[in-house]
């Protein structure tokens, strides 16, 4: 009774002596998110509650933060609140191809997705040097972050060139200070492409010694294997041994199983990574939800044909004796690989010396020729095309039961392998669209092949903790605010192999570094995308 009694009167003297005591002005946030359900980026089931962002950050995040005033205030009930999406294999600047971030700036096609930031230079093909692209990229940002992977196909054909043979020592050498000039500039790691020429002429010693020279700066190996048909466990092997030998992680990029006769092989491969990471190696995987790949029609094309560059490859298309084992190779892998068994599973995309062709497939091209549609005549059509500039293509050859194997393994993320780009006359996959509200909408909603929360974990922390980005792919305080709001009973894919350039549905709000690049489902023209770089972190 004492101690109220004193508190009463100390009361009643603060109220006599006229000095008011103020409750401090909560602060004030540049965007709150009321209300959402907020993933954070682990694989667990969300938590209602509101994001408090202030420039580029996450400042608050949690219970009701409604008396925090706010710029712009949203009412996001009900709504996902995601960590941005990381496209950890990306084409977003292209070599060959003009649909990348320098035409397609707004990236809607990614921002559509909730994908706020991309990792480029994959498949050992990489800008040299990526200071240049960096620099281009800081005079005309993108909606979408930027990082990048150095490309060991890219450093080869600078160094070595075109031909197939082994690197001299003073050649290795030359490739390993451009590993180190591209690390210390920001690289993420070493890609490589060992199915394409120049990187498939390159040995895994070649590979394990420029591997050496990204590890100690941090980086990982990523790769597109030699074979993902007939050979793919051997290329396993391979990608495995690179890291373990190398010292540092290793991925097996857009993993896949290609021709029916190895169809079934992902409960082996999958089993092969299980093993190496019960010994110590740190492997992982990424993804892209589809039955079909894309890329040049070469990869129909033996690997000696390519030694020497495209000139040397017309040289053997002309010639009648080395035509003629090119012919039988390239039927042989219409048969058993990225052929399907069937000239109709391969589709023109992009044919930049004859535009009448994309979204054909050779079947029909052959028809349309009146030539009799057999895999020799498909084989000599694909020895024209090539030769007369080359063409980009859909194949056909993927089994579904494979997609779902790999996308259930925990250490597999999903990646687009696509690019940015927007409506064309070009037929592309429809990966570039698609990808990542197919996994969330078809693959975990519809079809329940992972929950949600662990889809979203798979294109978000998994892929940012790969990297080593410390402070993107999470709700966290403190976290750059790279965020998504998803309805996620409405994200779909809606392109299709037919109409590839549709946009995905289910996105309300896209933020990037804090900023609305989709502000009520509307792309905003806002383009505060940064460039990234593993030193940085």
């Amino acid at each position: 009774m004492r101690n109220l009694l004193a508190l009463g009167l100390a009361s009643l003297l603060v109220a006599c002596s006229g000095e008011n005591i103020e409750t401090p002005t909560p602060e004030a946030f540049d965007v709150l998110l009321h209300g959402g359900q907020l993933y954070n980026g682990d694989d667990a089931l969300p938590i209602v509650g509101d994001v408090g962002i202030r420039d580029d950050r996450i400042v608050a995040l949690g219970g009701d933060l409604s008396a925090h005033p706010a710029t712009l205030t949203l009412d996001v009930t009900g709504l996902a609140v995601t960590p941005g999406f990381i496209d950890i294999h990306s084409h977003a600047v292209r070599n060959r191809l003009d649909d990348d971030m320098f035409r397609w700036p707004d990236a809607e096609n990614l921002i559509r997705q909730g994908v706020t930031t991309v990792i480029g230079g994959p498949d050992g093909d990489s800008p040299l040097p990526i200071s240049d692209t960096f620099a281009a990229i800081e005079a005309n940002p993108a909606a979408v972050n930027f990082g990048t992977f150095v490309g060991h196909g890219s450093i080869r054909g600078l160094v070595v060139g075109e031909q197939d043979r082994p690197a001299t020592e003073e050649e290795l050498q030359g490739m390993r200070e451009q590993v180190t000039l591209a690390m210390e500039t920001g690289a993420f790691g070493l890609s490589s492409g060992l199915i394409y020429a120049p990187g498939r002429f390159g040995d895994t010693e070649e590979v394990i010694e420029l591997a050496k020279v990204a590890a100690p700066y941090g980086g990982i190996y990523i790769s597109h294997m030699r074979e993902e048909g007939l050979e793919v466990l051997a290329s396993v092997a391979e990608t495995i041994r690179i890291g373990e030998e190398g010292g540092l992680p290793t991925q097996i990029t857009h993993h896949k199983i290609v021709g029916a006769p190895m169809w079934g092989s992902s409960v082996e491969t999958l089993a092969m990574v299980d093993a190496a990471i019960a010994r110590g190696v740190d492997v992982s995987i990424d993804q892209y939800p589809y039955t079909a790949s894309a890329t040049s029609l070469t990869i129909l094309f033996p690997g000696w044909s390519l030694d020497g560059g495209h000139e040397a490859t017309v040289a053997r298309i002309e010639d009648s004796v080395q035509r003629q084992r090119l012919k039988a190779d390239i039927v042989h892998n219409i048969e058993v690989d990225r052929g399907g068994n069937d000239p109709a599973n391969v589709v023109i995309a992009v044919c930049g010396h004859d535009a009448t062709l994309n979204g054909l497939n050779l079947s029909e091209i052959l028809r349309l020729r009146e030539i009799n549609v057999s895999k020799e005549n498909a084989a000599d059509l694909l020895m024209e095309l090539v030769a007369a500039g080359n063409c980009d293509a859909v194949f056909h050859a993927i089994n579904e039961d494979d997609v779902r194997n790999i996308m259930r393994h925990p250490r597999t993320m999903i990646s687009s392998d696509g690019g940015i780009m927007g409506p064309t006359d070009r037929m592309p996959h429809p990966r570039n669209y698609g990808t990542f509200a197919r996994l969330i909408g078809h693959y975990a909603r519809e079809e329940g092949v992972v929950p949600q929360h662990t889809a979203i974990h798979k294109v978000s922390l998994l892929p940012a903790q790969r990297i080593g980005l410390s402070d993107r792919g999470r709700l966290a305080v403190g976290a750059v605010a790279d965020i998504a709001v998803l309805n996620l009973d409405e994200v779909i894919d809606t392109a299709t192999f037919e109409e590839p350039h549709q946009y995905a549905k289910g996105a309300y709000h896209v933020f990037v570094g804090g900023k609305a690049v989709l502000l009520n489902e509307e792309i905003t023209g806002e383009r505060p995308g940064v460039i990234l770089k593993g030193t940085d972190y």
